[in-house]
């Protein structure tokens, strides 16, 4: 009796042991995670500030030179002034109207996401999670929430722990808790959470304010033509999915075996993500991903699907 005592009091101490190593090494990763999303977060900013060129600047002053040259010119009827002033207004023009575009290589964008994509994997991993991947819609910006509800307002994507998609209660996902209980899964912050709002911000206004039926025209003209993220995209509805075909998408070297990612078949890449916070935020409803293959290097297609909240 005594024998069995001990071996029950060994169990429940390797048990104990093994699940502080657990919660131990879960509080690295996340810690990993966060310290790679404001690494991310610097880069933008680093990005940003070298987009401030005094280029705007250098053409007001020439514009005001030369346009107080030309009226200089028609008060004494000097042919000199004339042509400074038309030469000064030019220039300014040029200078103000037409502004340097900073271009991030490719390979740049790769590399910033693979390290969250990594640590993701790790996290699953050292969870043992082999669930759905659900993004949540959050609450339009001009609705009024109070301060304890403010946490609905962020776009959060649900990886669950079992193959039951359920979604968590509206507490739950107001306390911004990464680990959840009930469904048993983890929140974190989409991937292409950052492209989507690049995206917003070059159409100035937020996804919540546009139809579903418009994204088809206005989704190619922003990934395409307006931030060549992709050469080419394609949306279709197909009763209650959505498919979408990107062609040369600039994070379509993810997808590959060399990378081994596993929560890039689960989340998308950086696009893919975008698109689904999108299209979760036009429709005010959770969206799956419930498929993503790869019919080529140069080709990514993706089915979305709209559940009920």
């Amino acid at each position: 009796m005594p024998s069995s005592q001990a071996k029950s009091q060994d169990e429940k101490r390797e048990e104990l042991v093994e699940k502080m190593q657990v919660q131990h090494t879960t509080k690295l990763l996340i810690e990993s995670l966060q310290a790679t999303q404001k690494e991310n977060e610097l880069l933008k900013i680093q990005l940003r500030k070298s987009a401030r060129v005094p280029s705007g600047r250098i053409g007001f002053l020439f514009l005001t030179i030369g346009t107080l040259a030309l009226a200089g010119s028609i008060a004494t009827t000097s042919t000199i002034l004339a042509f400074i002033g038309l030469g000064l207004t030019f220039w300014g023009a040029l200078f103000f109207f037409v502004r340097p575009i900073k271009f991030v290589r490719g390979t740049l964008l790769d590399s910033t996401a693979i390290s969250t994509y990594v640590t993701i994997d790790r996290i699953i991993d050292d969870l043992g999670y082999k669930g759905k991947v659900v993004y949540i819609p959050p609450y339009p910006r001009d609705v009024y929430l109070p301060e304890y509800l403010k946490g609905l307002k962020e776009m959060v994507v649900l990886i669950s722990a079992d193959e039951t998609i359920a979604l968590p209660a509206i507490e739950e996902m107001a306390k911004k808790q990464f680990l959840l209980e009930n469904p048993k899964g983890i929140c974190i912050t989409p991937p292409g959470l950052g492209v989507m709002s690049l995206l917003e911000k070059e159409l100035k206004t937020d996804f919540t304010k546009i139809d579903l039926k418009s994204l088809p025209d206005i989704l190619p003209k922003l990934i395409i033509r307006d931030l060549e993220l992709a050469g080419g995209i394609e949306t279709d509805d197909e009763g209650d999915l959505i498919h979408v075909k990107i062609d040369d998408s600039i994070y379509k070297d993810l997808y590959s075996p060399a990378h081994e990612l596993k929560s890039i078949h689960l989340l998308g890449d950086p696009l893919a993500s975008a698109i689904a916070c999108i299209l979760s935020k036009a429709t005010a409803k959770p969206i799956n991903i419930v498929n993503i293959e790869i019919p080529h290097r140069n080709t990514i297609e993706l089915w979305y699907k709209t559940l009920e909240s």
